[in-house]
């Protein structure tokens, strides 16, 4: 065996270059990407009514694309999505942005590495933020949150004005994901795949974490291999190999939201 001597970092980085050269980046336009992320979303449970936002910054920087307001993530395609101004007005489309909106030009103004932002109440994240306690990563599959999600315990009401936005950008300083306190969760990413793969894995981290206090007291990782784990899972590349797989998901039942079934 070839690779009986080398080291597990020497390994780690073999597979990493691999994955370089074998996955090439989807040809998916952001909007077709956006509205894939609204049906996987919406499949694994993040589905709230007409509550949540997804959004990703436009082809110029001080705008960003979103969803209509009043189409479910389950309408959504890429044929009807809006782009927006800072001060939500639409730019090409008819209809509005969910006013909620607001609070996502706060962490692009505070963010310039973020380009995708995910704002949803799923059930077992809406559950663990109504005891007030933070997301708690104790699980190999959860690592890519390891240190990396911020906590705002009060509830600083509806985020329709400047106030939530400064607020909870504040609270997520340079994190990629937050806990709402009696609210939901919000991830970010520098691609919308990073973003995406996020606000499933705090859901399930939730999920399990929930679980786990059920049956006892939860037992913390070893700080050095989570955030060796935290690193390996979240490359550019590992990200969108995970993102393809769910759009593969997501299209076998949703095929009209890359072409656009409603206008």
């Amino acid at each position: 065996m070839k690779t009986e001597n080398l080291s597990k970092q020497e390994l780690m980085q073999t597979a990493q270059d691999r994955m370089k050269d074998l996955f090439k980046d989807s040809d998916l336009s952001d909007k077709q990407k956006l509205a894939l992320t609204c049906r996987i979303l919406y499949d694994k449970g993040h589905d709230s009514g007409l509550a949540g936002q997804i959004s990703c910054r436009g082809a110029n920087r001080n705008t960003f694309i979103t969803q209509r307001l009043g189409l479910g993530f389950d309408e959504i395609t890429a044929n009807n999505l809006l782009t927006v101004d800072q001060d939500l007005q639409p730019l090409d489309g008819e209809g509005m942005a969910n006013p909620a909106n607001r609070f996502h030009t706060w962490v692009y103004k505070e963010r310039p590495d973020v380009n995708c932002i995910v704002h949803t109440h799923p059930t077992h994240i809406a559950a663990l933020s109504m005891l007030e306690v933070p997301l708690i990563v104790s699980h190999m599959d959860t690592t890519g949150l390891y240190e990396d999600c911020a906590f705002l315990k009060d509830w600083p009401g509806v985020p329709v004005g400047n106030e939530e936005g400064i607020t909870i950008s504040k609270a997520l300083g340079n994190k990629r994901s937050i806990l709402l306190a009696h609210h939901g969760q919000l991830v970010v990413g520098e691609t919308i795949e990073e973003a995406c793969n996020l606000a499933i894995l705090i859901e399930r981290a939730a999920k399990l974490q929930l679980l786990a206090m059920s049956a006892g007291d939860i037992k913390p990782l070893s700080p050095e291999v989570a955030r060796e784990a935290h690193d390996w899972v979240s490359t550019d590349r590992r990200n969108k190999v995970n993102f393809a797989y769910y759009a593969r998901q997501a299209l076998k039942t949703h095929p009209d939201c890359i072409e656009g079934a409603y206008s």
